[in-house]
Parts: C-alpha cells; structure tokens; sequence
C-alpha cells in the first residue's frame, strides 16, 4: 500500500515563500509520476504541478509558472513544491498525488494515491 504524507503548509504574508514536502511510502517512488493539487472552499480540486518519475519533467498550472517549482529526490522518496512570492488566490489545501504508471495529467482520477492535504493561508 502507497501512503503519502504532506507538511511545510502554514500562514504566511503575500510575497513570502514555502515549501511543501510529501514523503512516500511504499510502492516503488522512483516509478511514480507525482504532482500537486489543491483545493479551495467551494471549488474543484485544481492541478498545480507534476513532475515525472526521473524529475526531468516537469508541468504547471499557468497562474503559478515561474514562482512554484516542483522537483523529487527518489533517494529520499519525497516530492517537494517550492512555493515563491505567494499572493492570496494560493490559499488551499494543498495534496500531493502519485500515479503509479507514467506520470499522470493534470486530471485527478489519473492519480492513484494521495496524501491527507496540508493547509496554506495567505493572509496580510
């Protein structure tokens, strides 16, 4: 069974950073694509960013390419989201998300596993 664990959410001011971690166990990582989501009150789960299983690939969701980067270290089995210059639409709960052939879509059903969510607020 794959079991996926968030953290690094927090409250935070606009223009300030965070990084998010998602440790994985079991399963074979280094085989999964991986991505985040998140979700905001009253809204769809929304794609953000996905990576591929040698982190040579990587996606984003338009509104955050060029502040959020994505990347892994298969050793470690974890998946990290560098989050910079963070403005209020960023707030949500933030799931990280394994697919456990190819590396997945920006479509949620394409994921096989995810983690508990971990919670961002950005606030002034």
């Amino acid at each position: 069974q794959v079991h996926l664990v968030e953290s690094g959410g927090g409250l935070v001011q606009p223009g300030d950073s965070l990084r998010l971690s998602c440790v994985v166990s079991g399963g074979t990582f280094s085989n999964y694509g991986m991505a985040w989501f998140r979700r905001v009150p009253g809204k769809e789960r929304e794609f953000v960013a996905r990576i591929n299983p040698n982190g040579r690939l990587t996606y984003y969701l338009e509104t955050v390419k060029g502040r959020f980067t994505i990347s892994r270290d298969n050793a470690e089995k974890t998946v990290y989201l560098q989050m910079n210059n963070l403005n209020f639409e960023d707030t949500g709960v933030y799931y990280c998300a394994a697919a456990r052939s190819g590396w997945g879509s920006r479509i949620p059903s394409d994921f096989d596993d995810w983690g508990q969510g971990t919670q961002v607020t950005v606030s002034s």
